[in-house]
């Protein structure tokens, strides 16, 4: 099961207490307190396994450790060790404490969530010539503490988009290694899954349905993945006796999730067409052309058609993006 909205809650560690303490050497006097070691911070590494969050289903509280407080004889106390957060990339960190959020685009990119606390002076940082044994200290100061909610969205090339049982997560087997699950009965792809064709991220979004942005199937949950995407695949059965109202509702339900989703490029293709009849073939093409000319049908029983495909797919891949 792919986890991809998750709440957390994070604690950086506290600065370590500042000592008050004075030389025991005979004729050696003075302060000599050291000062506390500061918190340790939390990070987020980004990372390429899109199974990171999984570590946050159970665990709900991460803290980094407290600086250590000082000593006598000058010594400092050590820092708090940082805590470091795997988290793929995708993620968006909404801060939901101070309202700030961070996105992880990059592999191995580091970035801070939480600041440990800075460490308190110890005595031997107050003396001065007008007071040669001063017997004040500073506590540390704690470290910055938050609830985050991180939210994995999919950075694809490219996102399949239908209703279930149209041939996506087919298609994504034929082009790619994936092994997303195949069956005869809607609902079969319970998750997103990825593939990649060459260096181009492909990503099979489970089957939408008609009030999907409202909360029906499970649309709602996996609309954001298709965010991210730089282009749509649309597909659509050649089953349907109305393919062109299909296509219709799949793109009320994109733009009432996100209107900036119905400005992505687009392809759309008309998919098991060894089903249908040439006449019901022709008939429901030349419908679709009145949406997008370039309307392509395709099976999986035809290497041809599915040629079709890689061509489109080569000549986005030559493309800068």
């Amino acid at each position: 099961m792919l986890i991809d909205d998750v709440k957390i809650k994070i604690s950086a560690g506290h600065g370590g207490k500042g000592a008050v303490a004075f030389n025991k050497n005979l004729k050696s006097l003075g302060p000599t307190g050291g000062s506390g070691g500061k918190g340790g911070s939390i990070y987020g590494l980004g990372v390429s396994d899109l199974g990171a969050l999984w570590q946050f289903r159970f665990k709900k509280e991460f803290f980094a450790e407290d600086g250590r407080d000082g000593r006598g004889q000058f010594l400092d106390g050590r820092d708090g060790r940082d805590l470091i957060l795997k988290l793929p990339i995708g993620t968006v960190a909404h801060n939901l404490t101070n309202g700030a959020e961070i996105n992880f685009e990059k592999i191995d990119e580091l970035v801070l969530l939480a600041k440990g606390g800075i460490g308190g002076k110890g005595n031997f940082q107050f003396r001065s010539s007008r007071n040669t044994t001063p017997k004040q200290a500073q506590p540390g100061l704690p470290g910055d503490n938050f609830a985050l909610r991180l939210e994995l969205k999919f950075i694809a090339d490219i996102g399949f988009v239908g209703f279930p049982n149209v041939g996506k997560s087919s298609l994504l087997n034929k082009l790619t290694s994936a092994r997303s699950k195949v069956a005869n009965y809607p609902f079969t792809t319970l998750e997103p899954h990825l593939g990649a064709y060459y260096e181009l991220i492909l990503a099979d979004i489970p089957g939408l349905i008609e009030g999907s942005s409202s909360g029906k199937g499970l649309g709602i949950k996996f609309l954001r993945h298709i965010e991210r995407t730089h282009l749509l695949f649309h597909f659509i059965s050649s089953e349907s006796p109305t393919p062109s109202k299909d296509y219709q509702t799949i793109r009320q339900e994109l733009g009432a999730w996100n209107s900036a989703l119905l400005k992505k490029p687009e392809r759309l293709f008309l998919t098991k067409s060894d089903l249908a009849t040439p006449k019901e073939l022709n008939q429901k093409l030349s419908a679709l052309k009145k949406i997008d000319p370039h309307v392509i049908a395709i099976s999986m029983n035809d290497p041809e058609s599915i040629k079709n495909v890689e061509k489109i797919l080569n000549h986005i891949k030559a493309k800068p993006h």
